[in-house]
C-alpha cells in the first residue's frame, strides 16, 4: 500500500507539494467529519501575492520561500453524485500547477462485500452498518508534472500526528485528479 509509517521516526517535510498537502490536509481536519467533498486549486504563492498582495498579511514567514504552494479551496462544486463525474468537467487555468481533494470514505474488510443486495442503497446502507466499518479521509494532492501525495486520516485515530502519507493510498484519485489538467477535460474551475 505504500503508507509511511506515523509511529517511527517523523522525517521533515521540506518538498513544497508534501507541505501543502498538509497544511490543506489540517485545514480540512480542523472543519470535523461528515464533510462533502472539498477541492483546491493548488497555486505558487510567489503568483499569487503578485496578483493579490494582501495575502501577504495571512502568511507565515515559511510560505514565501520560493517553490512554495498556496491552497485556494474552490467553492460551489457540481453536486458529486459520482466524483469522476464531477472531476470530468474540471480544467484550470495556467496559474493553477497543482489541485488536491478532500474526500471521506468508508473501508470494510474485504469479505463484507460479498452477497451485499443489489440495490445499491441498500449495499450502501449494509456497508455503512458493519461493525468493523472504518471512516477515512483521504487527501490527495498533485502537481501538473504527475508529482502527487496521498494522506489519510481515520476518525478513530484523529490526530495530526497519525495521518498516514504515502504515494499510493490512493490511486485512482490520483489519476482522476490529475486528469483535470489535461487538456480535452470539461469546464474551467476558478
Amino acid at each position: 500500500m505504500g503508507v509511511v509509517s506515523t509511529t517511527s521516526a517523523p522525517r521533515p517535510v521540506t518538498d513544497p507539494l508534501s507541505i501543502v498537502a498538509l497544511e490543506t490536509e489540517r485545514h480540512v481536519a480542523a472543519s470535523g467529519w461528515d464533510q462533502p467533498v472539498r477541492l483546491f486549486a493548488l497555486v505558487e504563492t510567489t503568483h499569487l501575492l503578485e496578483h493579490e498582495p494582501g495575502f501577504l498579511d495571512a502568511l507565515q514567514p515559511h510560505d514565501t520561500r520560493p517553490g512554495s504552494l498556496t491552497a485556494v479551496e474552490q467553492e460551489d462544486l457540481p453536486s458529486p453524485d459520482h466524483l469522476e463525474s464531477m472531476l470530468a468537467q474540471i480544467t484550470w487555468p495556467d496559474a493553477v500547477v497543482g489541485a488536491a481533494i478532500a474526500v471521506e470514505r468508508i473501508v470494510v474488510p474485504p469479505g463484507a462485500e460479498h452477497d451485499l443486495p443489489a440495490d445499491a442503497e441498500e449495499a450502501l446502507a449494509r456497508l455503512a452498518a458493519h461493525p468493523e466499518r472504518k471512516d477515512v479521509r483521504l487527501l490527495v494532492a498533485v502537481l501538473r508534472d504527475g508529482s502527487h501525495t496521498c494522506l489519510l486520516r481515520q476518525r478513530d485515530h484523529d490526530r495530526d500526528d497519525r495521518v498516514a502519507q504515502g504515494a499510493e493510498i490512493a490511486p485512482g484519485l490520483v489519476h482522476g485528479l490529475l486528469a483535470t489538467f489535461a487538456d480535452d477535460a470539461g469546464s474551467t474551475a476558478t
